[in-house]
């Protein structure tokens, strides 16, 4: 667990020109402070200790405004930009070098049981204010503009923007 958050700390600076120190990243970054707490619930998730998962992610909520369900699966080397009111549901699966801007909603569209949010696959971004909802994908690469609302699957290497949101740069 400890190496993944060295490399979620390390990949802000790849990302975020304004970042300085590690010690400046560890103390002022809501969206790194909110990915340790999901590191930790996630891991309390797996073991079946779901209350106390539930009360670490909801310290962390409480602390960042971010909120990051337990049972949501990320990948290494995320990163939560500004991260203000960003929600992730509970079946949401994130890949690997995704990136994730405030306000953005990876949502269910309905309270069945099962798979209910959508799957992000690798190095893939989405801007503040967009909604990426119900059981979808969204192909490694692609890039969905701000305030966009997407409900529908998105092939790699596709940008999306709009709403409803449509595909305005194919692979």
């Amino acid at each position: 667990m400890f190496k993944q958050i060295r490399e979620d700390i390390r990949c802000v600076f790849d990302r975020d020109p304004a970042a300085r120190t590690i010690f400046e990243v560890l103390t002022t970054y809501p969206g790194v402070h909110a990915l340790m707490f999901h590191r930790l619930s996630h891991g309390l998730w797996r073991l079946g200790l779901r209350w106390l998962a539930r009360w670490f992610s909801a310290l962390g909520r409480w602390l960042t405004g971010i909120e990051i369900h337990p049972g949501a699966s990320i990948g290494r080397r995320f990163f939560i930009d500004h991260g203000m009111g960003v929600v992730i549901g509970e079946t949401a699966e994130i890949g690997d070098d995704c990136t994730l801007y405030h306000g953005v909603t990876l949502g269910g569209t309905s309270w069945e049981k099962g798979k209910r949010h959508p799957t992000l696959g690798n190095n893939v971004v989405v801007g503040a204010g967009a909604k990426v909802l119900g059981p979808i994908t969204l192909g490694d690469g692609v890039r969905v503009g701000s305030n966009s609302v997407v409900v529908k699957d998105v092939l790699s290497g596709a940008t999306v923007v709009g709403v409803p949101g449509r595909i305005v740069c194919p692979d």
